[in-house]
């Protein structure tokens, strides 16, 4: 059983009408996870006991007429950021890795196994997350599926590869600078990042990156993503942040999927080099947005600069945070040494410098309210450059580019709903994705269009990996 060939939908409705039992559905995964992930180095921690007592405890609910929820038996990986109960939340950090196993579920994870999902393990992640690479000291590396040598993005790079390369059909994951569109867009897969506060993000620690990071789910296709956003969206009085839930179904707009009127495209954003094979793919996707209905509305400079340095500053400060509550004052040994030089540097600011870096979002948020003027979506390709070998920096129009994701930060600054599609594959077969972004709290235009799109390209190949 291939599970990247079968809807999340699919999945637990076979398990419901005992087509499949969840016990099966699970051990597809784990064969799965034992065959690739010593090549690909996705999950980082696997529990097959705890994962298949659950999977029989739904199967004894459906004999006896119980009620599942609509993910019933799906398997699904968790990022190591956030708490699985049994398991270690490392933050992929060997200064982490000896803390005590979760007694709970992180909010989102509660929610996915209430709706019927069986937790199989945990998936890499870069130390806390901070850079769009998947690799640490201590697990090491997580490679691309579709070509092994190559990074799968991060910061949810393990979550990615373990759903491109078929070992769940579904994982979480958190975008606080693209950490769900970066690696969706190099490993293929449709990714989408919801406003800020529609998904739970509370447990008895504060959110990380609070004004940044949205925590969210990952999948192959579009539907499922949604499918599985239906179990987790809605709000809850613990998180500050916290949206009312949507004014109707999300599933609802993906039964009538199309494009808006007008759609503004912007190559560079105003500051970002693109390498020329990643446009000329998304141009080709952009050619099909057309197609569809949308006037394109070319916008040469959507920000007049790049933001990078104010969105530097507040994770900074955020990661400072993190590491003193968990560690204490540094220095901080096991700890990256260029994470503990940024986290050195924020000591540095003074509280005017983050309150500034805030300020400068809400300028950004204004000049992407004129575009919303002229358009309902903004779209921009999701990287600048093609997946690059691992350990590597981007590769754009032939240069080594450090900031090889300059399209996708911006936009969790500005708190927007954001989608990455697989607009198609580089001449190496090496998927591309173009970013899809919307007005605030627009989530369903911005799911609308990507389903279109989506359909409309077709595209369906999985990687080349045995």
């Amino acid at each position: 059983m291939d599970l990247r060939r079968h809807s999340l939908s699919g999945l637990g409705a076979m398990v419901a009408g005992r087509e499949i039992s969840a016990v099966e559905l699970v051990g597809h995964s784990l064969k799965r996870i034992e065959a690739v992930n010593g090549q690909i180095n996705a999950f980082v921690a696997v529990d097959a006991e705890r994962a298949l007592g659950r999977a029989s405890a739904i199967d004894r609910a459906v004999a006896a007429g119980q009620a599942v929820g609509p993910l019933a038996g799906v398997p699904i990986g968790v990022k190591d950021l956030e708490d699985a109960a049994g398991f270690v939340t490392s933050h992929g950090s060997a200064a982490m890795c000896d803390r005590e196993p979760a007694v709970a579920d992180s909010a989102l994870v509660a929610r996915l196994v209430a709706a019927g999902c069986v937790v199989v393990g945990k998936t890499n992640t870069p130390e806390l997350g901070w850079v769009p690479e998947t690799i640490n000291p201590l697990y090491g590396a997580t490679l691309n599926p579709w070509d092994t040598s190559r990074s799968p993005g991060g910061s949810s790079g393990g979550s990615a590869a373990a759903i491109a390369s078929g070992m769940v059909p579904l994982a979480t994951g958190s975008d606080g600078g693209g950490s769900i569109r970066i690696p969706a867009s190099v490993c293929g897969l449709s990714g989408f990042k919801p406003s800020l506060g529609r998904v739970v993000s509370a447990d008895s620690r504060p959110p990380d990156w609070p004004l940044l990071c949205t925590s969210s789910v990952m999948a192959r296709k579009m539907a499922d993503t949604v499918t599985a956003l239906g179990a987790a969206v809605g709000p809850d009085p613990r998180y500050l942040d916290s949206l009312p839930m949507p004014d109707s179904s999300w599933l609802d707009a993906l039964a009538d999927p199309h494009v808006p009127l007008k759609v503004a495209w912007s190559p560079t954003l105003g500051y970002a080099p693109v390498d020329a094979e990643v446009r000329s793919v998304c141009e080709g996707a952009l050619k099909v947005l057309e197609g569809l209905g949308a006037e394109i509305i070319e916008v040469e400079t959507v920000f007049d600069e790049d933001p990078v340095a104010s969105w530097l500053t507040l994770t900074a400060a955020y990661n400072l945070r993190t590491i003193e509550d968990r560690l204490g004052p540094g220095p901080w040994p096991g700890i990256d040494p260029a994470l503990a030089t940024m986290v050195e540097w924020a000591g540095t600011f003074s509280a005017v410098e983050v309150v500034r870096a805030l300020d400068f979002c809400h300028r950004m948020n204004l000049r992407l309210v004129e575009v919303f003027h002229q358009a309902r979506l903004l779209v921009t390709p999701t990287c600048a450059a093609i997946a690059p070998e691992s350990g590597a920096p981007g590769m754009v129009n032939g240069v080594p580019e450090v900031d090889w994701v300059r399209f996708t930060y911006p936009f969790n600054m500005t708190r927007s709903p954001a989608a990455s599609v697989c607009a198609g594959l580089s001449v190496e077969r090496m998927p591309v994705g173009i970013q899809l972004v919307g007005p605030q709290h627009g989530d369903q235009v911005v799911l609308r269009a990507a389903a279109a799109l989506e359909a409309a390209l077709g595209i369906d190949d999985l990687p080349p990996l045995e």
